[in-house]
């Protein structure tokens, strides 16, 4: 059985990804994986004692309510799917936990950001397709 892995931030290109995934690998074990980036994170009251685990608490329910969500609607479909959450720098934790959980493919959607955006914001999309040995599919 094919494990492809599915970067899945909840976006219109991440649920995109998703439908590729169970339309081209019906047969496949799906591992939805949700990264939290500690440098999206907190801002106000940062330095508040405590502020940091408080945030991360509210961000991995908020992802997993919205994991739980995709992965029913993969199910539905008869699909084999688990669902992580990892804390880190997206494209460098995907390429990560592709690697060292022998993921066969991995899947993701892009926000397709073109010129000046590009260049200030970075593309994990790009990243991930530069720097994995594991195929990777972009959907756009």
């Amino acid at each position: 059985m094919e494990d492809v892995l599915i970067p899945h931030d909840g976006s219109e290109p991440s649920e995109r990804a998703l439908a590729h995934a169970m339309e081209i690998a019906p047969d496949a074990h799906l591992t939805l994986l949700t990264v939290i980036d500690p440098s999206s994170g907190f801002g106000a009251g940062a330095g508040a004692p405590g502020a940091a685990e408080v945030w991360y608490r509210s961000e991995k329910s908020r992802v997993e309510s919205r994991l739980a969500d995709a992965k029913q609607t993969a199910e539905r479909q008869g699909m084999e799917v688990e669902t992580v959450v990892e804390m880190g720098r997206p494209a460098r934790t995907i390429i990560d936990h592709a690697r060292s959980n022998d993921v066969d493919r991995i899947i993701m959607g892009s926000h397709g950001r073109r010129g000046v955006s590009r260049l200030l914001l970075g593309s994990v999309a790009e990243t991930v397709v530069r720097c994995s040995s594991i195929p990777v599919t972009v959907v756009p």
